[in-house]
Formats: structure tokens, C-alpha cells, sequence
């Protein structure tokens, strides 16, 4: 699979999660964030899936709805998810299928070591399935907020 541009369709996908298939084509009318992090119960990830979380309803009245993606297990998010209590699902990509459709596998310095690993990323899906917007490697704070703003101006035009 190659990696989507800016404004560009994505094609539909579907991933594992603790509850079931998700489906991309089940959310068409829909603005849909996806958003890639590295690992769960991290403190970064954590975060922001709080955040995401807490917006989650405002989320909704922008006509959008959110799915995680990591490479954990499926029973990692099991866990992750209801530690959380997280109103939307977590996919489990451990063949980073999705990883590589949306180009957030990168080469990172971790302790000193050269490492691959999920860059965290997020993309706006609009309703009529582009890429409306991607923020990639990006830093937590105030991120959710920027999306929530995007979403909204999305559901607006």
C-alpha cells in the first residue's frame, strides 16, 4: 500500500478492535479523525487519548467521529480502552497495514538506539472520504484542541 496525499481519497479500510471491525465505508456522511500513536498506557498516548476523549462529544456534534490506531493487541487496547473509559474504538494494526497507507512508520532515536516506530499523526477524513487535514509528529499539548477547530470549520463549510 502506498501513502495518501492531502486531499486525496483514502481508500476504504478496516481494522481489528476490542469490539469488533471498524470500518472507514460504515462512517461515509461522516468527518472521521484517525490518529496514529505509538503505544498504549505511555504517557504521551495516555494523554491524548484523554484529550480526545474528553472532546469526544463536541467531536460528535461536528459530525465526526474518532478511531485510534496503534500497533498494540487487541487486548492491549482492551485494557487501554477501559482504563480510560474511551468512547470511541482502538484499532490494533501489528502488521501495520494502516501504518503504511498513511506513511507514519519512522525511524526514531530512542536512548541513544535507532528505532522504528509509529511518528504520532492525525488525519481529518471529511464526509465525503479526503483527506481534509494531517498534523504529523506531533506534540500532545493543545493538538486536540487544533483538530476539534478543524473538525468544526469541516462540518461548517
Amino acid at each position: 500500500m502506498s501513502n495518501i496525499a492531502l486531499n486525496q481519497a483514502v481508500p476504504d479500510f478496516t481494522g481489528e478492535t476490542p469490539t469488533g471491525t471498524f470500518k472507514l465505508s460504515d462512517y461515509q456522511g461522516k468527518n472521521v479523525v484517525v490518529y496514529f500513536y505509538p503505544k498504549d498506557n505511555t504517557p504521551g498516548c495516555t494523554t491524548e487519548s484523554i484529550c480526545f476523549r474528553d472532546a469526544h462529544q463536541a467531536f460528535a456534534d461536528a459530525n465526526t467521529t474518532i478511531v485510534g490506531i496503534s500497533r498494540d493487541s487487541l487486548k492491549s487496547h482492551e485494557n487501554f480502552s477501559k482504563k480510560l473509559e474511551l468512547p470511541f474504538p482502538l484499532i490494533s494494526d501489528a502488521d501495520e497495514a494502516l501504518c503504511n497507507l498513511f506513511d507514519v512508520i519512522k525511524e526514531k532515536k530512542r536512548y541513544g538506539k535507532m528505532t522504528r516506530g509509529i511518528e504520532r499523526s492525525t488525519f481529518l477524513i471529511n464526509a465525503k472520504g479526503n483527506i481534509a487535514r494531517e498534523w504529523r509528529n506531533v506534540k500532545v499539548a493543545g493538538h486536540v484542541d487544533e483538530v476539534l477547530q478543524a473538525a468544526t470549520d469541516l462540518a461548517k463549510a
